[in-house]
């Protein structure tokens, strides 16, 4: 988007995210007034797509909402519908479920680490200038990236837009011949998750403390993913019947998309937050890497979450790797789910953090009602309080550079704009 005036500069677009946008920067006296995140894509309208649609569908139609995390869709879209039907998919479909959820977060966190953001801490313009500075490198990415994308076409059918997801489990099992083929690409993934943890740690980390409310899904028995309850770093945990009365989304003037607050504070979801709520839970050989490099229990630069992705890749590479091997064949497919009059509720961890669902059903297991809250839309007060903070300090730098840096900062949070309601021409206005 270009804007025009005698005191606003217009700078080129973001590259690198999920979707189209602006930012707004005014400058008064020396102090950021203002920063305005312009998202200006059309709302997309899935909540109301869902309504008089049967309890079976959400699954399929909400991993339309993203060709990059779809099954983070599928995921809460079931769990709720589930959770509205009186059932529980457990045992070995509930693994295969997690299987299937660790292939998406190694193919998404990858993409953002090689091609969207390692180009910025490397100072090159674009995954392309990385292929030319060191074409073995972004290989091993994009040999990383197609081992979960192998994961998610095994269990879903296909790597974009999986079918084989259903409400109480899935269409068809996966064979044991293809889940050994999938051991065998893992033991390759391991080692260049290890070597993609170790590169990104030497990365420049430039200084941002961030001080919002956090919001995670934990899980007494490990690193939550695909379940888990609902857990903020001030306030502590709540129940997913009371998250629509804990965040509450907002439309501001300048977006399209919502905004959103918990218990009236802006609040992170994602990497960051996941870090400082349950990196406890991690197995003890991912947290000793994690420390060497340069992660502690805590971590509240959002430059680091790079880091983080890094060390959730490796985890989602493991993870995949004992479920495969702790792997026994269930009786069917899927559990029986019956329709019946309800509201359900689900949450998982999408790559970019906790992604909610609720859905209303009728005695016939219609949809009445759906109520999707994407975690980009819940970061976009934060990191427009994370933007002021970081411009303040850089008022010095030309317009040209501020944009680079900004883009980087932006690129941070990893936003998929599209989910949340795309993005980035800067303008600074220098009044």
């Amino acid at each position: 988007m270009t804007h025009r005036s005698q005191r606003l500069l217009t700078v080129g677009a973001l590259a690198r995210v999920e979707g189209e946008g602006a930012l707004h920067v005014a400058v008064r006296g020396g102090e950021v007034e203002a920063v305005r995140l312009e998202i200006y894509e059309p709302p997309r309208y899935f909540e109301a797509l869902l309504r008089g649609r049967s309890y079976t569908e959400p699954p399929d139609l909400t991993a339309r909402i993203c060709g990059i995390c779809p099954v983070a869709y599928q995921m809460s879209a079931c769990r709720a519908v589930e959770d509205a039907c009186g059932v529980v998919v457990d045992g070995q479909l509930a693994q295969l479920r997690r299987l299937l959820y660790c292939g998406e977060w190694i193919e998404s966190h990858t993409l953002h680490i090689y091609l969207l953001h390692a180009p910025d801490f490397l100072h090159l313009p674009d995954a392309l200038a990385l292929a030319r500075t060191d074409a073995a490198l972004l290989q091993r990415g994009l040999r990383l990236k197609k081992a979960g994308n192998e994961i998610v076409e095994t269990l879903g059918g296909r790597a974009i837009h999986p079918v084989n997801v259903r409400v109480g489990g899935f269409h068809r099992l996966p064979t044991q011949v293809e889940l050994d083929h999938l051991a065998t690409v893992l033991r390759q993934a391991r080692t260049d998750a290890e070597d993609t943890l170790g590169w990104v740690a030497g990365f420049e980390f430039p200084p941002l403390t961030v001080r919002h409310e956090l919001l995670a899904l934990t899980a007494p028995d490990g690193y939550a993913i695909d379940s888990g309850t609902a857990t903020a770093a001030l306030s502590g945990t709540f129940a997913l019947r009371d998250f629509e009365q804990r965040v509450r989304e907002h439309q501001v003037s300048h977006s399209t998309a919502l905004h959103a607050t918990l218990d009236g504070r802006p609040h992170l979801t994602g990497p960051l937050a996941r870090w400082n709520l349950g990196s406890e839970r991690l197995p003890d050989g991912i947290r000793a890497l994690a420390a060497e490099a340069g992660l502690g229990p805590q971590c509240d630069n959002p430059f680091r979450s790079i880091v983080i992705r890094a060390v959730e890749v490796l985890w989602a590479v493991t993870e995949a790797q004992r479920v495969i091997e702790r792997y026994e064949r269930p009786l069917a497919p899927a559990v029986p789910v019956a329709p019946r009059a309800g509201t359900g509720y689900g949450a998982t961890e999408a790559p970019r953090g906790l992604l909610y669902h609720r859905y209303d059903l009728d005695g016939a297991g219609i949809v009445r009602r759906a109520v999707i809250v994407p975690p980009t839309a819940q970061n976009q007060s934060a990191i427009e309080a994370d933007l002021r903070a970081f411009i303040q300090l850089r008022l010095h730098l030309d317009d040209a550079e501020l944009t680079r840096r900004c883009e980087q900062a932006i690129r941070n949070y990893d936003p998929c704009i599209s989910c949340a309601a795309h993005f980035l021409a800067l303008t600074v206005d220098r009044g």
